[in-house]
């Protein structure tokens, strides 16, 4: 029998319990530290398809290696005409972020609760889930220059759809310009029309879109004289467009449809995190409390810009 996915966030998570918060350094081990982050990201969509690198360091670079086209050349008989031809390699650069996750607990909780002691752990798995979910948020759509109410989150990284905004080297859309930003098949051929054709044959793109931009396709589907959108709408499927299939992503914005393939999206910690907990100090005694603190590095980067398209601009 298949587990569920609550069932195998705590199998990932078992490594890891409250008996490793420490009020000392809080370092975990390398395969706790490995555990932990499988927990983490288990608890996203999007993290089963991305690439994660896990470093010692929280600054560097990942190599990528990469073979040019047509290097293929004639052979003659008897003859020693060969071409040489050398792999092209190149650095994607990456600098971790530090982030910190904190959340208290008052004794009394820990002894009237309903579950008991294992409430305790129940809170671990909660905060951990968390941790996935907003570091799924941070990757798409965190921004240095943001100003919002939100300023303190998004600040902490450049996210990917910042990256592809910003840097100039994906294929950009504007989704704007076709029926008014409302999603159509037009919006899905008009990227694919913006896509090298050297990257559409890896078999491995997505298009990778928001819980609501997808409903928007089957509703616009819907109302074609076509069985597609009423198969869409029954099964509750996320509909193939152009034979590539499709991700719903929720932190992804409405206003945005990316082609890609997702390993092209890369996810960076590095294995120094920390986990503290203590009941000791003035403060845990005077309020009777219980204090814990999550401590890790993350970075997210692109390895090939030139292989993604971003549709901007669709209605928010």
């Amino acid at each position: 029998m298949s587990m569920t996915g609550a069932e195998l966030l705590r199998k990932a998570a078992g490594p890891i319990s409250t008996g490793d918060f420490t009020a000392a350094s809080g370092l975990l081990a390398a395969e706790q530290a490995n555990a932990f982050l499988d927990a983490v990201y288990e608890a996203t969509p999007f993290s089963a398809l991305m690439r994660t690198e896990r470093r010692r360091s929280k600054s560097g670079s990942i190599a990528k290696i990469g073979i040019g086209s047509r290097v293929l050349r004639p052979k003659t008989a008897g003859v020693d005409d060969s071409t040489l031809q050398k792999p092209t390699t190149s650095d994607v650069s990456y600098a971790t972020a530090a982030s910190r996750l904190d959340w208290e607990i008052e004794e009394e909780v820990l002894e009237e609760n309903i579950e008991g002691s294992g409430y305790e752990a129940h809170v671990l798995r909660l905060m951990t889930d968390q941790v996935g979910r907003d570091l799924e948020d941070l990757h798409f759509n965190g921004d240095t220059t943001d100003t919002s109410a939100d300023a303190a989150f998004l600040n902490m990284n450049s996210g990917w759809l910042y990256q592809l905004a910003n840097a100039g080297l994906a294929h950009r859309v504007n989704g704007g310009a076709v029926n008014s930003g409302a999603i159509t098949k037009a919006h899905f051929f008009d990227a694919i029309e913006a896509m090298p054709n050297k990257y559409m044959s890896s078999g491995r793109l997505r298009w990778i879109a928001s819980p609501t931009t997808w409903s928007r396709y089957i509703e616009y589907l819907t109302d074609r004289a076509t069985g597609a959108g009423d198969a869409a709408l029954a099964n509750g499927d996320i509909p193939r467009v152009a034979g590539i299939s499709g991700v719903s992503v929720p932190a992804m914005p409405n206003s945005r449809l990316l082609l890609a393939d997702p390993q092209n999206f890369i996810a960076v910690n590095t294995r120094e995190i920390r986990v503290r907990r203590t009941t000791e100090g003035r403060e845990a005694i005077r309020t009777d409390k219980r204090f814990y603190a999550i401590f890790l590095d993350d970075d997210p980067i692109i390895e090939e810009q030139d292989g993604i398209v971003d549709v901007y601009g669709l209605t928010a």
